[in-house]
């Protein structure tokens, strides 16, 4: 198993690397939209969709990113649609947890599979926004979520349990740790305030200019916390499916959801920080 996980992380990193360093946005884009839409394609067989409506998801969320990259979105300033995602995602996060495995089949199909397509699209144009915007603005953005989910792991294997008295979620994700959760936290304030020292277009020196380092460290604990609520909620809809994975596209590591879902929220509430 490790091996299979490591061929296909140096398989992607092959991919990525080239198309987020090229001197355009082009290739980085195109690739995240061909990640989305095999999100989309494993969103409809989390919700029963079968496999020709399956692809026909995957061909909307194409089509819905295709559009918007075509209407010139990926430049324009979208302060408010980044402000209501931000919004919809704390509340509807929250709701989401909160009701647990048993409420997520509730929910009527349609609305289920136009949310899923909804945070795709939000998810891939905030990505698309981020690299325009420069290189080191993206990878602030994604190493944010690499290093809580990192901290997360260690912290959560080494003090899970000792600290506090009860388990993160244990309806819906046992092995999180509240630990973990703290550990991830810590990791991106040390992230972030080594990033400032060094300098740099980032969203945290964005953050620290105009709003000041306080406002930046809570700021990125919230996009901490936020990733953890996007881990949760694909943890939740696939136990509800009754699926350890969101698909096997990627060996070793399970499927699109299960790589990208701590930066479905993170991603829309990043550009919106950095919209204010």
């Amino acid at each position: 198993m490790l091996k299979q996980r490591v061929i296909t992380a140096v398989v992607l990193l092959a991919i990525l690397l080239p198309a987020l360093f090229y001197k355009t946005p082009m290739p980085f884009t195109a690739l995240a939209l061909l990640l989305m839409a095999a999100g989309a394609w494993e969103w409809g067989r989390l919700n029963s969709l079968g496999s020709m409506g399956s692809v026909g998801l995957a061909a909307v969320c194409v089509l819905a990113c295709g559009l918007s990259w075509y209407a010139g979105l990926l430049e324009k300033p979208l302060p408010l649609l980044w402000a209501v995602a931000g919004v919809v995602w704390v509340l509807a996060g929250g709701w989401l947890l909160r009701n647990g495995v048993a409420g997520w089949p509730r929910i009527p199909k349609i609305l289920r599979l136009l949310g899923g397509l909804l945070v795709l699209w939000l998810a891939w144009l905030a990505v698309a926004q981020a690299r325009v915007i420069g290189v080191q603005f993206l990878l602030s953005l994604l190493l944010l979520v690499w290093v809580a989910d990192i901290f997360a792991y260690f912290a959560g294997r080494a003090f899970g349990g000792r600290l506090s008295k009860g388990k993160l979620a244990p309806s819906i994700s046992p092995g999180k740790s509240w630990e973990g959760v703290w550990g991830g936290m810590a990791g991106v304030l040390l992230l972030s305030l080594s990033w400032v020292v060094l300098g740099g277009e980032t969203l945290y020196s964005r953050l620290a200019q105009h709003h000041g380092m306080v406002v930046m460290l809570l700021a990125v604990v919230f996009l901490a916390a936020m990733s953890v609520v996007g881990d949760l909620v694909e943890s939740l809809i696939k136990r509800s499916a009754g699926v350890k994975d969101s698909s096997g596209l990627l060996p070793g590591h399970g499927g699109v959801l299960d790589r990208v879902d701590a930066l479905l929220p993170t991603l829309p509430l990043a550009m919106m920080l950095a919209s204010f």
